[in-house]
């Protein structure tokens, strides 16, 4: 019988070796030193457990987070440990107090951990001898949990969407400032506007505004407006975003692009909705409701100082993540469906049978855009689609192969069925790959700055230093 796959997750290659060896043998053991190699190199093994390590927590926790997030799904069962320091950081204390995984905080006895998993292994047999998981078409039924407003409804079958679902009706329907985070195309437009359906605003104006996509210097003359004169293309009085919205609902996307100055300004409305054109002196009211989103968690930015403690700690009262698609398994084939009626009906094309291959695919692709790759997909297959019968071949090449682009949290990288069928004398060669790319997406986000970068892997200089030097990256 084959042994179950254990995934150890440390930076403390002592910790791992000296657990592997108590193990005796009653698993096959995967180990990786961060949670981004380990979530890389494993994206499609069929997992029997999982043992953590996160003694040593960077960036607050939320890293970690992320990744227990991504793995409670893929072992429900909850086999395994995590240990976390006795000082254990929020984001990763949260999820822990509703997790199956066993929880061990502070000191612990390895010799109990390895006679525990050892135990279980006892009676586990081998996940499966497939590197495919076997895959069946969930009936056609309704979801359980809906947010309706007047012109778009919400629905989800994962259970950590429930929830935050609940919870956001509820922050809905009063006078308060809600912040959305979630992944490029994780659905924080469509749920704003959701909010605004479902307020007591519903009849006045909802305005977007896309910070990032607007200069600097014009942030402010957008939000708060202008006189004449204030700047050099000033020709005319400006009513801003603020005034333009009467007491309906502003989205502010992209809230982490926001300078200093703004942000200031920005914590002045959410307080007293108080605020001064730009080249002007008199004070203004805002009446509007603010909803603001961003891609990024916030915590990093604050302690990186980029954005203001007052400012984050006034939006995260309120504060709802989104989970990306991928963690949302439950809810791809009755999004697909959905979209698949809407597609066939925009563009006439009749659809009378929907092939299972179609939704396998659909399935095992992680969806590093999320929501809005779903759809897009869908509406290629649709129109590509001439004998009323859709399937995997009208998929794009990349998600039938479970290829993955890049996303947010850099983890969804796929590689092909064939690469993995080889994955025992390949692991290291994968891994060299993966990491070269985390390593080169890091350095640009932090403008090459190689003190930064190591900050932000959460590794020193030196071993940065010499990982570039490793991957010919020393220029």
């Amino acid at each position: 019988m084959t042994p179950p796959l254990l995934l150890v997750v440390s930076p403390d290659a002592d910790f791992s070796a000296d657990l592997t060896s108590r193990l005796n043998g009653a698993f096959h053991v995967l180990s990786f030193p961060t949670p981004e190699e380990a979530q890389i190199a494993t994206r499609q093994q069929p997992l029997w457990g999982l043992v953590a390590d996160f003694r040593d927590c960077s960036r607050g926790g939320h890293l970690e987070e992320r990744f227990l997030n991504d793995f409670q799904t893929r072992i429900p069962k909850g086999d395994g440990a995590v240990l976390t320091p006795a000082d254990c950081p929020e984001p990763v204390e949260r999820l822990m107090a509703c997790s199956e995984f066993a929880w061990l905080r502070g000191r612990f006895d390895i010799e109990q951990l390895a006679d525990s998993l050892r135990k279980k292994a006892a009676g586990a047999t081998s996940p499966t001898q497939s590197s495919e998981p076997v895959f069946e078409v969930p009936s056609e039924t309704e979801s359980d949990t809906v947010l309706t407003g007047i012109t778009r409804r919400f629905e989800t079958n994962t259970p950590k969407l429930k929830l935050m679902l609940a919870d956001l009706e509820i922050a809905a329907k009063h006078d308060v400032t809600v912040l959305l985070i979630g992944e490029t195309g994780s659905g924080k437009t469509f749920l704003s506007k959701l909010v605004h359906e479902i307020s007591p605003r519903r009849n006045q104006p909802f305005l977007p505004v896309a910070c990032g996509a607007l200069p600097s210097d014009l942030i402010e003359s957008e939000l708060f407006g202008h006189m004449k004169g204030s700047f050099t293309s000033a020709h005319a009085d400006k009513d801003g975003k603020f005034i333009a919205a009467r007491r309906g609902t502003i989205l502010l996307d992209e809230i982490d692009v926001l300078g200093p100055e703004q942000q200031v300004k920005l914590l002045r409305v959410i307080e007293t909705g108080e605020f001064e054109p730009v080249g002007s002196n008199k004070t203004l009211k805002c009446e509007a409701r603010l909803v603001v989103a961003s891609n990024l968690e916030l915590q990093p930015l604050v302690e990186q100082g980029k954005f203001r403690p007052d400012l984050y700690y006034r939006l995260n009262m309120l504060k709802f993540d989104i989970p990306p698609l991928r963690a949302r398994k439950p809810d791809i084939i009755p999004l697909a469906r959905k979209f698949i009626r809407e597609q066939s009906a925009k563009h006439n094309i009749q659809v009378h049978r929907i092939d299972d291959s179609l939704y396998a695919a659909l399935y095992r692709y992680p969806w590093p855009g999320n929501v809005r790759e779903l759809e897009n997909v869908i509406q290629r297959a649709v129109i590509y689609c001439r004998e009323g019968v859709l399937s995997a071949q009208h998929l794009p090449p990349h998600v039938v192969m479970c290829q993955a682009g890049p996303s947010n949290d850099g983890t969804t990288q796929q590689f092909t069925q064939n690469e993995f069928s080889d994955a025992r004398t390949r692991l290291g060669q994968r891994i060299a790959v993966s990491e070269r790319e985390i390593i080169e997406e890091a350095l640009f986000k932090n403008n090459y700055s190689r003190t930064n970068t190591a900050k932000s892997l959460g590794i020193s200089r030196v071993t940065l230093y010499n990982k570039m030097k490793k991957y010919g990256m020393s220029k």
